[in-house]
């Protein structure tokens, strides 16, 4: 078979699964609603929770670090890509995250597939939840340091792996705080304790948890009260920032580490002006707004409480994100493909994004639905089931 004819089948393949995905245009900005191949919609998969992509102060401190500095980073941030930006910002996250230093990736990808292979290499163990982020699963193979999955928030199953790793030089253990496709929050205090009985380092991914969780929106260790027992902490400008970006935020001496030894910071171009003062003056205003994530997690119950009284099967998410569990790729698709002619946008989640036999709908509220588009969205999800 030669090479175009090995795409062509493979294409094919995907496509009699029901898992063969393809592009769409967004042709307005992330609101409530967007204007998506054309048509307007109510949107329910966007990760913008709060709405600050287009938040006007947001949006001015943008433009006019354009104005001054271009919209180009230029380098590396260790060669001339380090922009006096990231100095502001990386100190608010520190502070946000109640931790002594704070380092700021192109990505949140880039920030899980850096810090795991410095933490850990051969002869070391980590524990991934198994649920984790594909970023945390692609991080702990380059590390090759030994890996084991303990069973979804199965605290005794971790432990259990830990008492058999006496062996291993250093052990390392990776969850994400909020996950991103069940909407579930993971047991971080009973995880710590583990961790502090078996002198192994905790890295949570608090992509989905910082800005929602916590009384100012610091994230899932302040949710739990954990600040300052050395949990290191992940998590994204891309999200409820509405910006781009990844960041580590920690101690001095790891910050340090990083900078010399991670490959995805070293070896990357920094981030343009504008996207860094865009994300300060969001989290400032995300601070400043505990309003916002209210009336997030308001819209996220009263469309939970609506789609089960309709029916609808939903993962027990303590947060923004809803799970509407639907079963095979077809009937996912299907769904989503109704709901669209309904006039609502509720993206289908398949495999390899969650584990077979269990496709669905992933909605996500926002902070700037009004109350007529979270009705129409559950007029459509109405009119659709059964389907």
């Amino acid at each position: 078979m030669n090479s175009h004819d090995f795409l062509e089948a493979e294409c094919t393949a995907l496509a009699q699964a029901g898992l063969l995905r393809h592009l769409r245009t967004v042709m307005s900005a992330p609101t409530g609603t967007i204007n998506l191949d054309g048509r307007e919609v109510v949107l329910l998969g966007s990760n913008n929770y709060l709405g600050l992509s287009t938040h006007p102060r947001v949006i001015a401190a943008a433009v006019e670090a354009t104005r001054i500095y271009g919209t180009g980073a230029s380098g590396s941030r260790l060669i001339s890509g380090n922009s006096e930006h990231y100095t502001t910002l990386e100190s608010n996250l520190a502070k946000a995250k109640g931790t002594e230093a704070a380092l700021v990736f192109s990505s949140g990808y880039a920030a899980n597939t850096s810090i795991i292979p410095v933490l850990v290499g051969d002869g070391d163990l980590v524990l991934s939840d198994a649920l984790n982020h594909a970023s945390i699963i692609d991080g702990c193979r380059l590390s090759r340091a030994t890996k084991k999955v303990y069973r979804h928030c199965d605290v005794e199953h971790l432990r259990a792996l830990l008492s058999e790793s006496a062996a291993c030089r250093r052990r390392l253990i990776v969850t994400d705080g909020v996950f991103s496709m069940d909407g579930d929050i993971a047991p971080l205090p009973d995880i710590w304790e583990a961790a502090a009985q078996y002198d192994a380092m905790v890295l949570i991914d608090d992509a989905h948890g910082f800005g929602v969780l916590g009384q100012d929106g610091s994230g899932t260790v302040a949710h739990f009260g954990l600040e300052g027992k050395g949990i290191i902490q992940m998590g994204t400008l891309s999200k409820a920032v509405g910006a781009l970006g990844g960041y580590i935020a920690g101690s001095h001496a790891l910050i340090e580490l990083l900078i010399n030894r991670a490959r995805g910071f070293m070896f990357t171009t920094g981030l343009p002006p504008a996207t860094l003062a865009a994300a300060t003056a969001a989290l400032e205003v995300m601070r400043a707004s505990p309003e916002l994530r209210h009336r997030l997690l308001f819209h996220a119950c009263r469309l939970k409480t609506a789609l089960v009284a309709l029916g609808y099967t939903l993962l027990p998410s303590e947060t923004q994100i809803l799970p509407v569990v639907l079963g095979s790729p077809e009937r996912a698709t299907s769904v989503a493909r109704a709901l669209l002619v309904e006039g609502v946008f509720g993206p289908a989640i398949r495999p390899p994004a969650v584990p077979p036999g269990t496709s669905r709908l992933r909605l996500t509220v926002m902070a700037t639905h009004t109350e007529a588009e979270i009705q129409q969205a559950i007029a459509g999800f109405a009119a659709v089931f059964p389907t």
